[in-house]
């Protein structure tokens, strides 16, 4: 009767099990965990993937601002100026006596450029000018004064040296203006280096090309200096009391006047 209760008997014989669960509850939750474990693995590899693409920007990102930087601090700073001697100033050897240099300073930018020296020893040393504004393709000749400290420990004159350094800093500035050292302090985040000279003694009782080159730009300094101190020439009208235009041919014809009247000839 056990058997009849739990069983049953098909047409075809079989007999079919009235306490197992149908075929679509049995095997659902394990397909359905399945899909799910699927759709879990997928996910996380998409996430995998979507990390791996986002660090991947960010590593082709980053070393090309790297490499950037990097390669523009090893590229060495481009000059504003050129300078002639580029890298010393030479100075006759005289103890006891204040001697003086020359150097040439072109500007080789398209802009303006401001420059500025600085010394190491400024009790005992200047420069005539200190500074100033050069356009494009202008050149000046610096002149530098230097008192020689006499020889010390028996040293020979030549085999003097001398601590003392010259730096010269450059600026650009928005066209044409008058020099004032303020320039260097506010803007000094754009200030360059453009060389570190330094003090070469020359013995003024030989000839050498330094020392031929150097007294030919102190002449060239000298004469610069000259033609600035000498007034403009006047190109306009001239111009004598209150605003009274003389005219040339008035002033013939003026003298004429006068000689006529000296020589007894009535004037017309």
């Amino acid at each position: 009767m056990a058997a009849v209760e739990n069983e049953k008997t098909g047409s075809d014989g079989k007999v079919w099990s009235f306490c197992k669960m149908p075929f679509w509850e049995t095997t659902h939750p394990s397909s359905s965990s399945s899909t799910s474990s699927t759709f879990s693995s997928m996910h996380s590899s998409v996430h995998q993937q979507s990390q791996i693409l986002q660090s991947l920007d960010r590593s082709t990102h980053q070393p090309s601002t790297t490499v950037s930087s990097l390669a523009k601090s090893l590229l060495p700073t481009r000059r504003r100026l050129r300078l002639d001697p580029p890298n010393k100033l030479y100075f006759p050897y005289e103890p006891g006596k204040q001697v003086r240099s020359a150097i040439t300073i072109k500007n080789t930018c398209k802009s303006h450029v401001a420059f500025k020296f600085q010394t190491t020893a400024p009790k005992s040393c200047y420069m005539r000018p200190p500074g100033g504004v050069l356009a494009p393709n202008e050149s000046i000749i610096a002149t530098v004064f230097k008192f020689v400290e006499p020889p010390e420990n028996n040293e020979k004159p030549i085999e003097q040296k001398s601590r003392v350094k010259f730096k010269i800093m450059s600026l650009k500035v928005k066209g044409e203006m008058d020099y004032v050292p303020e320039l260097f302090d506010e803007q000094s985040n754009q200030v360059s280096v453009e060389q570190i000279l330094r003090v070469v003694f020359l013995d003024p009782e030989h000839s050498t090309p330094a020392m031929d080159k150097l007294k030919r730009q102190l002449a060239e300094a000298e004469a610069a200096l000259e033609a600035r101190k000498k007034p403009p020439e006047e190109t306009g009208p001239r111009i004598a009391g209150e605003g009274l235009v003389i005219d040339e041919w008035k002033e013939r014809r003026e003298r004429y006047l006068a000689k006529q009247q000296v020589e007894g000839v009535p004037s017309m």
